[in-house]
């Protein structure tokens, strides 16, 4: 498809939507817009975008596609800015927030229905700018799309993000916040309280930190992201939140009861209707925490072994995006945890390992 495509913020999420969208329609020529001057340098410089736009008042009247890729609150103004502007009569409008309610009101206020389709693709990564964009992000990742009822113009955007080869899923703005809040934004809490848990007794028991190095880390790894992005986000989905911390905390009352009453059968059947509703969730689909592909080698330590090993994994050209050990003492194996950007590299790496080595390889 030919035609102009502005993205306005030029972050993970939007350097990759502008990488889809070259990939698939090459004819289509791409502006990006940054408020972080050095990102939008960047992006051009890395030919995520052909590029850069100075005046979005300029410029936006000539787009057949504007993607907002910014916070929720900066698309509200962005979106109060573009009704203002004499946009052409076919151009589609979409963004990426992370919640729906709010930022479809503003639209439907500003009698955009005709223009606007709310999105949001669900998929990202531990890295963040647009240097770590990359074309396959959304791969089978759910792209949620709150649309108003111009079918002909949702079908448009499907086929202008088609490149992303994710899976749409039409969902209403109410229903999207709340699913989103269940099992995105909630969890999300609930690991930065954990962290700050950790951190409140720290001083009094200074192995914690030593000991929360392994599997606490990992559950709590989404507690690493962006605070700013993540302020927005609680504000914007509030009255959800506010609803499932009630909720929790019932629950957490009616485990503090169990454990005054010494009650093993409740206490057992908690455990149990959790991992049974756990054990059943689809282990390979992307959901709205981006996955990690983490593989776990038990090496012994002496040393050169992490050379050893990520030569190996160099000599198949298996890229890995993190490393790090659990722990590594003299004459006891220690757990080296390698990152990838793809369960595929994941699994070669597995194959690699097992056919140069005998360590232990396994999956957390």
């Amino acid at each position: 498809m030919k035609g102009n495509i502005i993205i306005a913020g030029l972050g993970l999420i939007g350097g990759s939507l502008a990488l889809c969208l070259k990939r698939e329609h090459p004819e289509a020529v791409i502006y990006g817009i940054d408020t972080n001057k050095e990102q939008a340098q960047l992006a051009k410089a890395l030919q995520v975008v052909d590029h850069i736009c100075e005046d979005l008042a300029k410029a936006a009247p000539l787009a057949d596609l504007i993607i907002l890729a910014a916070p929720v609150s900066q698309t509200i103004k962005l979106l109060s800015f573009l009704k203002s502007l004499s946009l052409k009569k076919d151009v589609i409008i979409t963004d990426t927030g992370s919640t729906k309610e709010q930022i479809m009101h503003h639209a439907k206020k500003m009698n955009m229905e005709g223009s606007f389709i709310g999105g949001h693709p669900m998929a990202g990564s531990h890295k963040s700018g647009v240097a770590a964009a990359k074309d396959i992000l959304f791969e089978n990742a759910f792209y949620l799309l709150t649309p108003f009822e111009d079918k002909a113009k949702i079908d448009s955007l499907k086929n202008w993000l088609r490149g992303t080869r994710a899976q749409f899923v039409e969902v209403s703005s109410e229903e999207h916040d709340k699913m989103t809040g269940i099992i995105s934004h909630f969890p999300h809490l609930i690991a930065a309280s954990l962290v700050k848990q950790a951190d409140r007794h720290s001083a009094s028991l200074p192995l914690i930190s030593r000991l929360a190095a392994g599997g606490f880390r990992d559950i709590t790894r989404i507690a690493s992201s962006s605070p700013e992005m993540w302020k927005d986000i609680t504000l914007h989905n509030d009255q959800n939140l506010i609803n499932m911390l009630e909720t929790w905390k019932s629950d957490m009352d009616r485990i503090i009861m169990m454990l005054k009453n010494n009650d093993e059968d409740d206490i057992l059947d908690f455990f149990q209707s959790a991992k049974a509703y756990r054990d059943q969730l689809p282990m390979k689909a992307k959901g709205a925490i981006p996955s990690y592909y983490d593989l776990y080698v038990d090496v012994p330590d002496y040393p050169g072994v992490i050379s050893e090993v990520t030569g190996f994994l160099a000599e198949d050209r298996i890229s890995i995006t993190n490393i790090r050990i659990i722990e590594t003492r003299a004459d006891i194996y220690g757990v080296l945890v390698i990152s990838f950007q793809t369960e595929e590299d994941r699994e070669k790496a597995i194959n690699c390992l097992q056919k140069q080595t005998d360590y232990d390889v396994f999956i957390p």
